[in-house]
């Protein structure tokens, strides 16, 4: 059995990604398996997806804890200990990365000990299809074709799985031209079934009958938001063109986290901490003022046309 294990931001694709591997499996006759993980629906927030590929029946359910390959598609998830991108990870795993730096300055920065493997597909994304660019094709072509998977099962499922996100027939067919130029970028990689490690057994617990002054939800402290900095979920930045800020507000009255104040001037100032990056802002902007930047990563930037 192959264990793939996707990390992704929400509104990336990891979870689509993970289905477009599990489709081109069961198409070229596996057993496979797919199943993502998150809480609330938050875009930036860190996800997770699960896919397994077997010749025989799947009897392990639930997440991967030692994946053979892991696949992630914010580089900036590595660093943070809330997503867990490391656990399980050792030499015997293959990570792929979506970042423009090499397989050797990822490693170099991230301190991975399997096999690394670097594409830019955000800025292949951004390239082909512009800022709104999607990843969840890119990231299913690249992951298959590193699990062995053939060319035109990953097209068949590439056009599957967004055609049952209503994408138009003609989407589709860009999607997946790019997504075979993506794939023919990397090779597939070879796996050691002897190297596949056994479940760890699990200790069942009991619950027990907590009386409603324990058991029931409560507020029992202060809001401390404000302690945790979320900045880091980013891909994107909004940055402000003053010159076409009219001082409506429609930014201040948007934002969902409040992390817009403003100035005398009635100029937009953004709290980088804690600003998500959902984008919402530069939406709604009525005169352009505020435009998408690509966070920095190994000291370059990249801005979104």
């Amino acid at each position: 059995m192959i264990a793939i294990r996707f990390h992704g931001r929400g509104g990336q694709g990891a979870k689509t990604a993970s289905r477009i591997v599990g489709t081109a499996a069961f198409l070229e006759g596996f057993v496979a398996q797919d199943s993502p993980i998150y809480g609330a629906e938050r875009r930036g927030a860190p996800v997770a997806a699960y896919t397994r590929i077997a010749q025989e029946p799947i009897r392990e359910r639930g997440l991967i804890a030692h994946p053979d390959l892991v696949v992630v598609a914010d580089a900036s998830l590595i660093t943070d200990a809330a997503a867990r991108v490391l656990d399980g990870i050792d030499e015997h795993t293959a990570v792929f990365v979506n970042s423009p730096l090499s397989d050797v300055e990822c490693r170099a920065q991230t301190s991975l000990p399997g096999r690394v493997v670097t594409l830019d597909l955000t800025g292949i994304a951004l390239q082909q299809f512009g800022a709104r660019g999607a990843l969840s094709a890119l990231l299913g072509a690249v992951a298959a074709r590193l699990a062995g998977l053939r060319q035109e099962s990953i097209r068949e499922a590439i056009a599957r799985e967004l055609a049952d996100l209503g994408i138009s027939a003609q989407v589709i067919e860009r999607n997946q031209a790019v997504a075979a130029q993506c794939s023919d970028a990397v090779q597939p990689l070879l796996f050691d079934a002897g190297a596949l490690r056994p479940a760890a057994p699990v200790q069942l617990q009991a619950p027990t009958y907590e009386p409603p002054t324990r058991g029931t939800a409560r507020i029992s402290a202060a809001g401390n938001s404000i302690l945790r900095e979320t900045g880091g979920w980013r891909t994107f930045r909004p940055v402000l063109v003053p010159d076409k800020c009219n001082g409506c507000w429609l930014c201040f009255a948007y934002c969902p986290d409040g992390v817009i104040s403003m100035t005398k001037e009635d100029r937009p100032v953004i709290d980088y901490d804690h600003c998500k990056g959902c984008q919402i802002c530069i939406h709604e902007c009525p005169t352009d003022a505020l435009v998408a930047e690509r966070e920095k990563e190994g000291g370059v930037a990249w801005k979104a046309k």
